[in-house]
């Protein structure tokens, strides 16, 4: 029996959600560095941050952020270039890890564990890549490196989550799941490069985007916040914690165009999948979901 397009999008909204296999290798993995990097350096405690402790991280599960608030015994990192930290991070990682699975980048340090991902973006369970963000602890925000301005930046991933848990409850409990979504669009490797550039800029996006309340109806929601992304991918959108650089800082004119481009077009494709359904094509209007988001998106 042919899905509706509620069922297909909650099946969809399932689909990309963590089951505990996932969860628990996760867990296994985070473990292992976390025990590994405390034998390197004096850390003060570690936690998980990012889309994952959100609940708004998508599949394939890759970039998993640990943060590593160090102690006052590491302090003279602090008053160093930031990239030095990260290079003796990535420098102990490479010992265990080996320098093809490492990988420096702006702000953290990312571990590739070599998993393949297969058919349906199906990875046995496994998460992909893990990212270690070295970071003192500055009152109750945090202090990070950036290695592309070599100056240590604020931030405060405890805000995020409230802001993500706010705003998942004044949208009915299906917040997240849009967020999941449209960064699992984001992730389709048909872009080529990732059209929103961090993917945390969907989210932040999100915050302000998605308002209203919740309509009732997947496909109309998913359409309207391709749309509005598409519309407001321009601006500038500031560190929700008011503390770091805009998060949208990464995207030159360049990026904002294409980016543009992508989302116009994705936002045309979800109108021509509901007029389907309006046609009584149901079946063609699950295919072209399926086309636009990728092989997660169930047909039946």
């Amino acid at each position: 029996m042919t899905l509706s397009i509620d069922e297909a999008f909650r099946k969809f909204k399932s689909r990309l959600e963590l089951n505990q296999k996932e969860q628990d290798n996760a867990s296994a993995k985070h473990k292992e560095v976390r025990e590994y990097l405390h034998t390197k350096f004096d850390i003060e405690g570690d936690f998980l941050t990012g889309s994952y402790a959100r609940y708004t991280k998508t599949k394939p599960l890759k970039d998993i952020d640990i943060f590593f608030p160090m102690k006052e015994s590491e302090k003279a990192y602090r008053e160093k270039a930031a990239s030095v930290v990260l290079d003796d991070y990535k420098a102990a990682l490479v010992e265990k890890y080996g320098e093809k699975a490492v990988r420096r980048q702006s702000r953290s340090i990312n571990v590739d564990f070599g998993v393949e991902v297969k058919e349906d973006d199906k990875t046995d369970y496994k998460v992909l890549s893990i990212d270690v963000v070295p970071a003192f602890k500055s009152g109750d925000d945090y202090e990070i490196p950036d290695g592309d301005t070599g100056k240590w930046i604020k931030t405060n991933p405890k805000i995020h989550a409230q802001k993500a848990v706010d705003a998942h409850q004044a949208y009915s409990n299906e917040w997240k799941g849009l967020v999941r979504m449209v960064k699992y669009w984001n992730n389709n490797p048909k872009h080529g490069e990732k059209p929103v550039k961090p993917s945390f800029l969907i989210e932040v996006m999100a915050l302000e985007c998605l308002h209203g309340g919740w309509g009732g109806q997947f496909d109309r929601e998913i359409q309207s916040f391709f749309a509005t992304l598409a519309g407001r991918i321009g601006e500038t959108w500031a560190d929700p914690a008011q503390l770091g650089p805009p998060i949208s800082g990464s995207m030159d004119a360049a990026r904002v165009e294409r980016a543009q481009k992508l989302l116009t077009a994705a936002a045309r494709e979800a109108d021509h999948a509901i007029h389907l359904v309006r046609q009584g094509k149901n079946g063609e209007a699950l295919r072209a979901w399926r086309d636009l988001f990728g092989p997660m998106f169930p047909l039946s």
